[in-house]
C-alpha cells in the first residue's frame, strides 16, 4: 500500500487524519500480532517461572489478564482515537498546553526508547549465538557487555531505527510479513520443550512436576519468590498501560477506519501474551532440565529447542517490537518540536535506544519497568478520557488550553504529577509491584484534572 502524507510530507502529525488515508483491519491485526508475539516475550515468559509462578496461575491468570486487556484497548481508546483522529501528542497539547507537553513528550519518548533497546538487546543476544559473542547481564545495572557484543547492538539498532524512520505503513507491513511465521516458532519452541522434558502426554502435561522441578531449581539458586494469580492478572492487563490506559495507541488507531480495530490486539494478546509467553517460559523449563542452566538469555533459549530457526525468531521478534515502539517514541520528540522532520526524530529515538540497549541488565528488569512506565504515561490518558467524555457534560470546555492559548494547563500538571509522584514513591520506596500502581494513579488523575478544571476554568478567558 503506498503511503499516504500530509500536505508538508509528515504522518498526519499536527492535523486529523483525513478520509483518505485511513487503513483496513488487516493493517493492525498484523502490527499487533508482530509487536506483540515479539521479543519481549523470550524474556518475559522465563521471568514468569524465575518468580515461582505456578502453571496454574499462569494459565488462568494471564487468560484473564489478556481479556482485560483487550476490553481496555477496544472501548477506551478506540473509540477516541476514531472520533479525533489525532496522535496522543498532538491531541495532549490541545488540552494541556505545549510547554506541558513538550515535557510529557521527553519522558514518554525516553521511556519508549527503553523498552525499544531492550528488544534491541534481545535481537543482538540471538544475533552473537553463531559468532560465539557472549550476551552476559553485568552486576551493574548500567554496566555494558563485551565490546563485541555492545557492537552487535548497534548494528541491530540502525536496522530497526531505519525501518521505523520508513513510516507507520512500512512498520506494519514488516510485522504482517514476520506475524504468521512468528507464532508458528513460538508455538514449535513451546511443543520440542515439552518433548525434551518428557511431558509427551496429558497426565505427564497436567501433572506439571517438570515445571515444579523448574522453579525448584531457581529457587534454589536464587532465593525463593512468589508471583501469585492476581499479580499475574494485573501484569497481563497492564504491562502494556502506557497503550491503552494512557492512550499512547491512540496515535496507531487513528488510522482505522472503526473502531472495531480495536480489536486487533486480542491476536498480540493471545498469541503473544499467552501462548508465547508460557512457550518462552517452557523454554527455560528446558533448558534447565537438560544443564541445570537457568540464565534466561533468549538467543539460547531458542538456538537449544529450534536451532538456527530460534535464532532468526529472535533477531526478527526483537525488530517487530521495537519498530512500532520507536516509532511512536518518534511522534513523541517530534512533538516536543513539532516543526521538525518526524523522520529524524525517529532516527534520534532509535539512536537513544540503540544506547540503551547496549546495558543487558535492562533487558531483565522487564516485569517491574513495564509497570513503571505504565505509572508514568498511563495517568495522562486519564486526562484524555475525562476531556473527552465528561468534559461538556459538567459545562466545561474541552481542549481547553487550545481554546484560552494556554501554554501550561495547572489542571492538567497537578493532576499528573501528583498521582505520578506518589506512585512512584510506593514503588520504589515501599516496594510495592509496581503494576499495581497505574489504575489508582489513572484514576486519581482523572477525578483531580475534573474537580481542578471546574474550579480555575471560569477564571481563564475563552477565545471566540
Amino acid at each position: 500500500m503506498t503511503e499516504k502524507k500530509s500536505e508538508t510530507g509528515g504522518e498526519f502529525e499536527r492535523e486529523p487524519v483525513p478520509e483518505s488515508a485511513l487503513l483496513g483491519q488487516g493493517k493492525f491485526w498484523g502490527m499487533y500480532a508482530g509487536e506483540h508475539a515479539a521479543g519481549t516475550e523470550f524474556m518475559i515468559g522465563p521471568l514468569f517461572l524465575s518468580a515461582g509462578a505456578s502453571l496454574q496461575d499462569l494459565i488462568l491468570g494471564l487468560l484473564l489478564g489478556n481479556i482485560l486487556a483487550v476490553l481496555t484497548w477496544r472501548f477506551l481508546v478506540a473509540p477516541i482515537a476514531i472520533a479525533k483522529r489525532m496522535t496522543l501528542y498532538y491531541q495532549l497539547e490541545r488540552i494541556a498546553g505545549g510547554s506541558l507537553v513538550k515535557l510529557y513528550n521527553l519522558v514518554n519518548g525516553i521511556l519508549f526508547c527503553f523498552l525499544a533497546g531492550a528488544m534491541i538487546t534481545v535481537s543482538a543476544s540471538a544475533v552473537g549465538i553463531p559468532f560465539g559473542i557472549d550476551y552476559a547481564i553485568p552486576e551493574d545495572m548500567f554496566g555494558l557487555g563485551a565490546p563485541s557484543f555492545t557492537g552487535l547492538v548497534a548494528f541491530v539498532g540502525i536496522v530497526i531505527a531505519i525501518v521505523a524512520a520508513s513510516g507507520y505503513s512500512t512498520v506494519a507491513r514488516f510485522a504482517n510479513i514476520a506475524a504468521p511465521w512468528m507464532i508458528g516458532i513460538f508455538a514449535a519452541c513451546g511443543i520440542v520443550s515439552l518433548t525434551q522434558m518428557g511431558a509427551t502426554d496429558w497426565a505427564t502435561i497436567s501433572e506439571g512436576k517438570w515445571w515444579s522441578d523448574a522453579i525448584a531449581f531457581v529457587q534454589a539458586q536464587d532465593g525463593e519468590q512468589q508471583f501469585g494469580f492476581w499479580k499475574i492478572v494485573v501484569f497481563a492487563w497492564l504491562c502494556n498501560g502506557a497503550m491503552h490506559f494512557g492512550m499512547a495507541d491512540l496515535s496507531i488507531f487513528r488510522f482505522a477506519k472503526s473502531a472495531n480495530a480495536g480489536w486487533a490486539p486480542s491476536i498480540g494478546m493471545f498469541l503473544g501474551h499467552y501462548m508465547a509467553w508460557i512457550a518462552a517460559a517452557l523454554l527455560l523449563a528446558a533448558q534447565i532440565k537438560l544443564s541445570q542452566d537457568h540464565t534466561a538469555n533468549p538467543g539460547a533459549l531458542a538456538w537449544g529447542a529450534l536451532g538456527w530457526t530460534g535464532i532468526l525468531c529472535v533477531v526478527i521478534a526483537g525488530w517487530t517490537t521495537a519498530n512500532p515502539t520507536i516509532y511512536r517514541a518518534g511522534l513523541a520528540f517530534q512533538g516536543m518540536m513539532p516543526k521538525s522532520s518526524r523522520t529524524v526524530m525517529t532516527l534520534v529515538a532509535g539512536a537513544v535506544a540503540t544506547v540503551a540497549g547496549a546495558f543487558p541488565n535492562l533487558s531483565a528488569q522487564l516485569l517491574g519497568f513495564v509497570g513503571t512506565y505504565g505509572t508514568v504515561l498511563g495517568p495522562m490518558g486519564a486526562v484524555i478520557f475525562v476531556d473527552y467524555w465528561l468534559m461538556k457534560k459538567f459545562g466545561l470546555n474541552d481542549e481547553h488550553a487550545h481554546k484560552t492559548n494556554q501554554s501550561i494547563s495547572i489542571a492538567v500538571l497537578v493532576a499528573w504529577l501528583l498521582p505520578v509522584t506518589v506512585g512512584l514513591y510506593l514503588i520504589f520506596w515501599q516496594g510495592i509491584f509496581a503494576a499495581y500502581a497505574v489504575i489508582p494513579c489513572w484514576v486519581a488523575c482523572g477525578v483531580i484534572y475534573l474537580v481542578l478544571s471546574k474550579m480555575t476554568q471560569g477564571n481563564v478567558q475563552v477565545k471566540g
